[in-house]
């Protein structure tokens, strides 16, 4: 019987899923979790694929470990909590290519790439769902310069350590990316506060308007015939009777 379960690495712990998943199978829980933690603790802190192969007969397993998704190496190796969520509009890192190739030659071959420069592009392809940079350029950019074989000579020779000089330099770099971002945010708090504002002097107004109509300033002229034939009409002498007339 196979198992197969996505759990932190060295750290899974029981829980009504994990019995659901492995009650059929009538192995004990609390090895599983003493021999998944200890194959997966390598992976501290990443979510990890873990198949158990379990004899129904004997009720023994084996755990088996996968490395863990793109995404998860990626933001282990730049100390990223989560991806941007809008990443089209806001960069969360800026990766070097040998940190590209380092997590390359760890998934390389579950990605089923032809060759280390097929897997790199892969992991670039990720980078873009994630909102990272890759060597100061968009996922996609950075993409298109691996195709024209700028980084051939990174990715021939394997290199995975970034020069401090270099990482310096696209640190600085990001820093201007991330004031801006800021600066681009605040433009559009000061815009969506000054739309707020405004809708609610439009709604002020025309809650007002109608009540200024209807009651005109004393002494004030009217404005419709209704208004102007009742003034008038109340200074002209009523007409008079004819027992009226001869008093």
């Amino acid at each position: 019987m196979n198992i197969k379960l996505i759990v932190e690495g060295g750290a899974m712990q029981p829980g009504p899923a994990l019995s659901q998943k492995l009650g059929p199978a009538g192995i004990n829980l609390g090895q599983v979790i003493s021999k998944v933690n200890d194959a997966t603790k390598a992976f501290n802190g990443l979510k990890v694929p873990v198949e158990l192969e379990v004899d129904l007969g004997t009720k023994q397993f084996e755990v088996k470990v996968f490395s863990p998704p793109v995404s998860e190496l990626l933001k282990k190796e730049l100390k990223l909590a989560k991806g941007s969520g809008l990443q089209k509009k806001t960069k969360i890192a800026n990766a070097s290519i040998e940190q590209i190739i380092s997590i390359a030659k760890t998934k390389y071959q579950n990605l089923l790439a032809r060759n280390l420069k097929a897997a790199v592009k892969s992991v670039i392809g990720t980078c873009t769902s994630l909102g990272i940079l890759v060597e100061n350029k968009t996922a996609p950019e950075a993409g298109r310069d691996v195709d024209a074989g700028k980084f051939d000579k990174e990715i021939k020779d394997e290199i995975s350590e970034t020069p401090k000089e270099k990482r310096d330099k696209l640190d600085e770099y990001f820093s201007k990316i991330l004031a801006e971002q800021e600066r681009l945010v605040k433009l559009e708090e000061a815009a969506a506060k000054a739309a707020e504002e405004a809708a609610a002097l439009a709604a002020a107004a025309a809650g007002v308007a109608p009540t200024a109509a209807a009651a005109p300033a004393a002494g004030a002229a009217p404005t419709t015939p209704a208004a102007a034939a009742t003034p008038s009409s109340a200074k002209t002498p009523a007409a008079k009777t004819p027992a009226q007339a001869k008093k």
